[in-house]
């Protein structure tokens, strides 16, 4: 009896009529389409996209070179180097993260002891070219200090889960 089941199921292609079956159900239900650059579907504050340097309200630079984030990047993307200031503290000379290598796990934001390096909500940013895709410290600073407000509500709507 079970050979016979199988022979039919095979033959008349059931698991193919369960599939239309289930197309035919949603054909007559209401689309969602998103018309996506003028319509945008709502994004969590712990969305994970373009990097970016914070700094303290005073405008000093939060990064004091641990190199923590460099060394617990998956993808090695992150690159620091280092030097002492007069004052006694180190800071970074060079911050580069390369787009291109990064996976974007987070790890680099959650490794940091002073929230200086952190990712941003910004999705929209493209390179035409691979260097394009090599952000510094200085252009990971302009997208901090662009964003601040908005990067600071959402670490503040973040706050309670970590």
């Amino acid at each position: 009896m079970d050979r016979i089941k199988k022979f039919f199921s095979t033959f008349l292609l059931f698991e193919l009529i369960k599939g239309m079956a289930v197309t035919g159900s949603y054909l007559f239900k209401p689309k969602i389409t998103v018309h996506y650059p003028e319509e945008k579907t709502p994004q969590s504050p712990r969305f994970r996209g373009l990097h970016a340097l914070r700094r303290y309200p005073n405008g000093e630079e939060r990064c004091i070179a641990c190199k923590l984030c460099e060394a617990v990047c998956p993808a090695m993307a992150i690159t620091i180097d280092s030097e002492q200031r007069a004052d006694g503290t180190r800071r970074t000379t060079r911050y580069d993260i390369d787009l291109s290598k990064c996976i974007f796990c987070g790890f680099c934001e959650e490794s940091c002891p002073v929230d200086s390096i952190v990712e941003t909500r910004i999705l929209e940013y493209h390179g035409e070219k691979r260097g394009d895709l090599i952000y510094t410290k200085e252009m990971l600073l302009a997208v901090g200090d662009r964003y601040e407000e908005q990067i600071a509500k959402d670490r503040e709507a973040d706050a309670r889960y970590r």
